[in-house]
């Protein structure tokens, strides 16, 4: 139970800095503070994410107790699953400017000296297309049916997958309050529209 509870400590440890530190008003306090090198912030933001997120995976504690294991021929309906959620990602990220989101391009705008101190640490401009058509949040579900379909699962995956997902739906929501921030009623008419994470298509008309 402790090496659980250690582990969802670890997991919360990482969301609640990651949250805190992509909202907008750190963002809005970092800029009183740096100016416009806020353009570097986006790129420092996803490296020092990764670093802290396999940091926190390597010092918490492992538990190798097998929760569960499918057998042939279940476990190629499981494998199926993960490749069609594979396939959504890549669908999914057809919609979003890689080098903007990797923070490349803002920097590359602050040494050209077309950097916008007002865009902070992303310039977003709101487009609704491929897998953004069916729901809003497609990246987040997909990959959790990308990380929770496997037909392997021990204690430490399992939890993790869990505070994972939670973690996702909870910053899913954070993550609009802050859209609508942004964009007002322009993302408000697109929250009406389209659902959350189950796709408009399994969704029945009324």
């Amino acid at each position: 139970m402790l090496q659980v509870l250690l582990m969802i400590a670890g997991v919360a440890l990482f969301g609640v800095l990651h949250s805190v530190m992509a909202s907008l008003d750190f963002k809005h306090r970092l800029v009183n503070i740096i100016g416009d090198k806020i353009a570097f912030y986006r790129l420092f933001y996803n490296f020092f994410s990764t670093i802290l997120f396999f940091a926190i995976l390597f010092v918490i504690p492992k538990s190798d107790n097998i929760v569960y294991e499918v057998s042939y021929p279940f476990d190629i309906v499981i494998f199926t699953i993960q490749v069609l959620a594979f396939i959504g990602l890549v669908w999914a990220a057809k919609s979003i400017d890689a080098l903007e989101f990797i923070g490349i391009k803002q920097v590359i705008r602050y040494f050209n000296g077309t950097y916008r101190i007002e865009d902070l640490d992303e310039s977003q401009d709101f487009r609704i297309s491929g897998a953004y058509k069916c729901c809003r949040h497609p990246t987040y579900l997909f990959s959790i049916l990308f990380i929770g379909a496997r037909p392997y699962m021990d204690e430490t995956y399992l939890v993790l997958f869990l505070a994972g997902a939670i973690y996702f739906i909870i910053g899913a929501y954070f993550e609009e309050k802050k859209l609508v921030k942004i964009y007002g009623d322009t993302y408000l008419r697109y929250k009406k529209n389209v659902p959350m994470f189950l796709p408009r298509f399994l969704i029945k008309k009324k």
